[in-house]
């Protein structure tokens, strides 16, 4: 990855989806993926909800534009078996010639038990029982794993010819106990709607001590955050606030909100001309993030956008 640009990235999620007049979706992501490379950001992350595919998604997009690393943000563990997206991560990190990366996380409960109607196990228990299944299919190791919330059988050989080097695994982590089990099983976190006092006094701290303790190396920790640099911060903040109104309905994003002080998950939104997007961005950074994801750039029109993903670039 080149140096400028390699502490940025840029997430890609339902607003480019479904976006009115969307011809072909991996078309439109391909052309996005293009714009983020041309302003000099080096990273594109997708996120995983009822539509496209998430890690197929990012391994086309990887393929047509060599510039740019993917990763997943994030593919939600339940109910997809560990097999199954050791699959999916291999096959894209084939395809993208070792630029993947894959962000899982345990997902919303109340959202997740409704839409596949399965009782979803115990979160914590289950977390560290999936990566610990998980890791070793992706390195292509035929490991049983047998655990109370699953159980890994491989018949035949996982290894994918081309999935190197090893693929980084990152949880979506906010809570003490999913920290820990990213810092000791995982690669690191992607912490979203986590502000810069909540990152620097429990996030950070957290997931690097678990992983000094279980002898890993420094954890990645890329933050989320709602960024869009515009002359029109009231317009962006009504579209960021009806896109995030979602996430303030789930409580574990509640309770990270309410640890920054703040009341809605809106009022994380970064946003004003370059200065003013540069100072909020940085705060993340000094707080202890190893990476930026900018979210919600693609609910603007490509002269902001750009605009946004230089200052990314300039970080």
């Amino acid at each position: 990855m080149d140096a400028a640009g390699q502490r940025t990235g840029v997430f890609l999620g339902g607003a480019f989806a479904q976006a009115p007049g969307t011809v072909n979706l991996v078309d439109s992501a391909v052309d996005l993926a293009h714009e983020v490379a041309d302003a000099g950001v080096r990273t594109v992350w997708f996120g995983q909800a009822s539509d496209y595919d998430a890690p197929q998604l990012a391994a086309l997009v990887g393929r047509s534009e060599p510039r740019v690393h993917v990763g997943t943000s994030v593919v939600p563990m339940y109910p997809r078996h560990p097999l199954l997206l050791a699959s999916a991560a291999k096959t894209a990190q084939a395809a993208t010639a070792g630029r993947f990366r894959l962000g899982v996380g345990l997902g919303a409960r109340n959202v997740l038990e409704p839409q596949f109607g399965l009782a979803y196990p115990p979160q914590i228990r289950h977390l560290r029982e999936y990566l610990t299944a998980l890791r070793p299919l992706l390195d292509g190791d035929d490991t049983v794993f047998e655990g109370e919330t699953l159980t890994s059988r491989p018949v035949g050989s996982t290894a994918v010819a081309g999935a190197s080097p090893a693929i980084p695994v990152l949880v979506a982590a906010m809570g003490p106990r999913a920290l820990a089990a990213a810092g000791e099983l995982a690669d690191g976190t992607l912490p979203f709607l986590a502000g810069p006092r909540t990152l620097a006094e429990r996030i950070v701290p957290a997931v690097t001590e678990a992983a000094a303790a279980a002898g890993r190396p420094a954890p990645q920790i890329v933050a989320g955050v709602p960024a869009v640099v515009t002359d029109d911060v009231a317009t962006a903040r009504d579209r960021v606030s009806a896109a995030l109104g979602f996430y303030d309905s789930i409580p574990s994003y509640r309770k990270v909100v309410a640890a920054e002080g703040l009341s809605q998950a809106a009022d994380l939104l970064v946003a004003g001309d370059e200065e003013t997007v540069t100072a909020g961005l940085r705060r993340y950074l000094d707080a202890g993030a190893t990476e930026i994801m900018l979210t919600h750039t693609d609910l603007f029109g490509q002269e902001e956008r750009v605009r946004t993903w230089n200052v990314a670039r300039r970080l």
